[in-house]
């Protein structure tokens, strides 16, 4: 067997709201060598395309590219259900459950508040009732379909988990000298890390989107996967391969553009896309509580200006610090 995990991100462009990094793990019956990554993309590709073909047969959720299922760059409001059937079918197959609460959700998926939660707009990050959109038992209905393709295709979805980084955070790092590639790419790195010690003993290969505009990531592999050498295999424009040599077992990791076409991936950009939705859903609640004429915003940096210039008078008075609202880019 050879561990398979995805990593992606949501939330790397807005001014507002966490940047959220998600993972996933799956288990396939191949053992990695030069021609792994081909065929097990293509085997990942089929239960995709099945999968797919059953969605829109209304039977299997929609899983694949998140931005196809849901895109929210602006005021405009959009149905969260698909997305959210999406995640929760993943959830289910991964750990049997299905959260009823956001604290369940967070804990399923390895995540905390943020340590001053209890004191700002995020306090009730952990009180959400769930799910928002969709109904149980069509996420159950669907996760069945879906469980019963990845068995067909002897494939195992194992695991799901998300890293975010609020906004005093993300500066705070900015402050040390890093930019938002770094952060982004220690964040995914550290997190693809975990998940690959969860399985020591088994070869892996890591499947990642690229991070913005790098092309080069040996050496923040080596740091963050604690490696003696990381092998560049590949380093062009649109692909990125490596060889991490720190173990008996091998671990190959890729950093593609458009990573989303992978399963793996695409799966791991959902839940971290659910997860943003799901924190931004609480932020815009607070606010529009305490400003009933305040309209929600997604972050994105236009609808951002226009949140921040409407908010000013509030803030000011609540004495919040820009740094704990405001990413800088």
């Amino acid at each position: 067997m050879t561990l398979v995990i995805g990593i992606d991100e949501a939330g790397y462009g807005p001014n507002l709201g966490p940047l959220v990094i998600g993972g996933s793990s799956w288990q396939i019956d191949q053992l990695p060598n030069d021609h792994f990554s081909t065929k097990a993309a293509e085997q990942f590709i089929e239960l995709q395309n099945n999968i797919h073909d059953k969605y829109r047969a209304g039977r299997g959720p929609p899983w694949g590219d998140s931005k196809k299922i849901f895109s929210r760059k602006s005021t405009k409001s959009e149905t969260l259900e698909p997305l959210e059937r999406g995640v929760f079918a993943a959830v289910q197959i991964a750990t049997n459950t299905l959260p009823e609460t956001s604290d369940r959700l967070l804990s399923l998926l390895a995540l905390q508040s943020p340590d001053d939660a209890e004191l700002n707009c995020w306090r009730k990050l952990n009180a959400v009732t769930l799910p928002l959109a969709t109904k149980v038992p069509h996420a159950i209905e669907q996760s069945d379909q879906a469980a019963g393709q990845l068995r067909t295709h002897a494939i195992q979805l194992t695991g799901l988990a998300c890293r975010w980084i609020f906004p005093e955070a993300f500066n705070a790092a900015l402050d040390t000298g890093m930019n938002k590639s770094d952060i982004l790419s220690q964040a995914s790195l550290q997190l693809a890390f975990n998940l690959r010690n969860q399985h020591p003993h088994m070869p892996a290969v890591i499947w990642c989107d690229r991070h913005g505009g790098r092309k080069r990531y040996a050496g923040v592999v080596s740091h963050c996967f604690d490696a003696a050498r990381v092998e560049p295999l590949s380093e062009t424009t649109r692909y990125s391969h490596y060889r991490i040599h720190d173990r008996e077992c091998p671990t190959f990791i890729h950093f593609t553009v458009g990573g989303e076409s992978q399963l793996p991936v695409a799966i791991a950009s959902m839940t971290a896309k659910y997860t943003r939705e799901l924190a931004m859903g609480v932020f815009n609640s607070f606010w529009t509580n305490l400003i009933p004429s305040l309209q929600p915003t997604a972050g994105y940096p236009v609808d951002a200006r226009r949140w921040w210039h409407e908010t000013e008078k509030d803030r000011h008075r609540m004495s919040i610090s820009d740094d704990v609202l405001w990413r800088k880019s």
